[in-house]
Parts: C-alpha cells; sequence; structure tokens
C-alpha cells in the first residue's frame, strides 16, 4: 500500500514528539512495514485510516502501540563481543576492588529491547566473578516499548537469537531448551530489574551507576537530545564509572566533559576528571 506523505509527516512528528527518534525522510517504507501488521491488528483497511483515528483522539494506548511498532528493536547477546571482553578482563575487576569496602555494584542497560544486553552482562558477572554474589548488584534495564519489555522480563528466546552470540558452553549452562526455544534460568533473570521509561522524557530517580550501557540509541536523536541524555547521563554516573556507547556513536562535539578511552579494542567513555586521565596513562601503556 502506498502511503500518502501527509500521512508519513504526521508518524515522523508522533514519533518525535513522544520519543526524540528522528526518521529521515526516506523512510516511509519503514513505517509501511512497521504500521502493516498493526492495521490487522486494529481491523482498518489501511494506514490511511489508522492514521485518520490517530489524528481524531488524544494521545491514547492506539497512539502507544503506533509508536512501539516504530521503535527499533535489533539486539544479541554479547553484541560486538569487545565490550564485554573489557568489562571481563579489567573494568569489573578494577570496579570490584574500588568497591569492595560497600560491596555494592550498578549498571544499567538503557534502550535494552528484547533483553539480551542485560542478559549478556548478568551472565558476565555470574560465570567470571562469583564473588559479586555476597554483593548488592543491581542492574537495571529500561526500554520505551513496555511490549518489548513484556518479552525481555519472560527471557525466552528462538533458536536462532541465542546462536547469535551465545558460546555453547554458556548456553547450556545459563539456559533451558523448551520446545524450539531456549529460556533464561531463573537466577539470571531475578539479576535483571526491567523498566519502563523514555531517555527523552523526564527520567525517573536511578542510583550512581558504575556502568552505564546506552549502545545504538543516541543515533536515532538529534543533535540537541544527544546533547540532553548525555548531561542526565553525567547526572547519575559516578565519577570513575564508565559508559559505553555503539561503535557508531560518540559523545565528541555533543559533550566535551567526557573522553573516550580505547582499551582491548573497545571504546568507552569517562568523566573527564583525574583518575579517568590517570586511566587513559595506564591504557597508552597497555596498548604499546
Amino acid at each position: 500500500m502506498t502511503l500518502h506523505s501527509t500521512d508519513f509527516e504526521y508518524i515522523r512528528q508522533l514519533v518525535h514528539d513522544h520519543s526524540a527518534l528522528v526518521l529521515a525522510s526516506d523512510k516511509s517504507y519503514l513505517v509501511e512495514s512497521r504500521l502493516t501488521p498493526l492495521i490487522r491488528q486494529v481491523g482498518v483497511p489501511s494506514i490511511h485510516n489508522l492514521i485518520l483515528q490517530l489524528r481524531n483522539q488524544p494521545f491514547s494506548s492506539l497512539h502507544q502501540q503506533v509508536l512501539e511498532a516504530m521503535v527499533t528493536t535489533e539486539t544479541l547477546f554479547f553484541r560486538d563481543h569487545h565490550p564485554f571482553e573489557v568489562l571481563r578482563t579489567s573494568i569489573v575487576p578494577k570496579l570490584i576492588q574500588q568497591r569492595d569496602s560497600q560491596r555494592t555494584l550498578n549498571l544499567w542497560c538503557a534502550a535494552c529491547s528484547s533483553g539480551q544486553e542485560p542478559y549478556s552482562l548478568a551472565i558476565l558477572l555470574r560465570e567470571y566473578f562469583p564473588q559479586l554474589v555476597s554483593w548488592t548488584v543491581t542492574l537495571m534495564a529500561s526500554d520505551l516499548s513496555g511490549k518489548i519489555l513484556d518479552r525481555a522480563t519472560i527471557g525466552r528466546y528462538h533458536q536462532h537469537e541465542v546462536e547469535r552470540g551465545v558460546p555453547q558452553p554458556l548456553l547450556q549452562k545459563y539456559f533451558q531448551q523448551q520446545g524450539k526455544q531456549w529460556q533464561i534460568r531463573e537466577e539470571i533473570r531475578q539479576m535483571v530489574v526491567f523498566q519502563q521509561f523514555n531517555l527523552a522524557g523526564a527520567w525517573p530517580s536511578l542510583p550512581r551507576m558504575d556502568i552505564v550501557f546506552m549502545r545504538n540509541v543516541l543515533i536515532y536523536f538529534d543533535v540537541a537530545t544527544k546533547q540532553a541524555v548525555l548531561n542526565q547521563v553525567k547526572q547519575i554516573l559516578r565519577l570513575d564509572g564508565y559508559l559505553f556507547l555503539g561503535s557508531g556513536e560518540t559523545t565528541l562535539n555533543l559533550d566535551n566533559t567526557f573522553e573516550p578511552v580505547q582499551s582491548h579494542q573497545a571504546v568507552f567513555y569517562r568523566l573527564l576528571n583525574g583518575t579517568a586521565r590517570e586511566d587513559q596513562k595506564e591504557t597508552d601503556k597497555d596498548n604499546r
């Protein structure tokens, strides 16, 4: 079906107003593909009719369904590998040493989609740092979409989803096969607390974070929203904490209080202070 230009502009504006996500002008095909299943579910004959309903009522559950349909949910376990490797070999051991007197650790996966990223972190912590069982570890995961969070909370994945990133020993140890699907074991599910909220909106009260994963979400925001989100991150990231962005994302020219650090082929960001500068010197030595 052909999407009217005025209908496309309405969806672009709706998505931007309520999520700050930017749909490029050449993405009408994406709107068509994402909304076609929804019109069948709602029982209207066309996207145009769906948008007529949206226009003629205040923001409703139907608007929310459209927003959630337009959100990109691509993710996989241990995505890009290198960030998880630097966590395992360097960052988490260092944090365990630095937090030994407090015995608390806070991690947050923003825009977590269907849960593969936070569950990857949970598996990493359980597999390589068993001493953390006696610590207070908070692993929070959030997303704009309540529907995708429902799926993440269940923690059940198809064969092709676990094949994309989960090594066989970890699959056998931390998943249970149920027919053609794999269920995350309860001990891992209980490590993750899922919460729905919009990064571009008002943030709830969050604890000070040691590690923030905000990967592959800033690319969908305009510059002003990126800056606002990074400013919010600064408020909750501990001075010696770590921010991970996607491989195509950066804080450069957006917020000069963050500095990039490269280690073990991974790039992460730290607040510009004495501790971060010392870590950069140590990393430079390691990479020589």
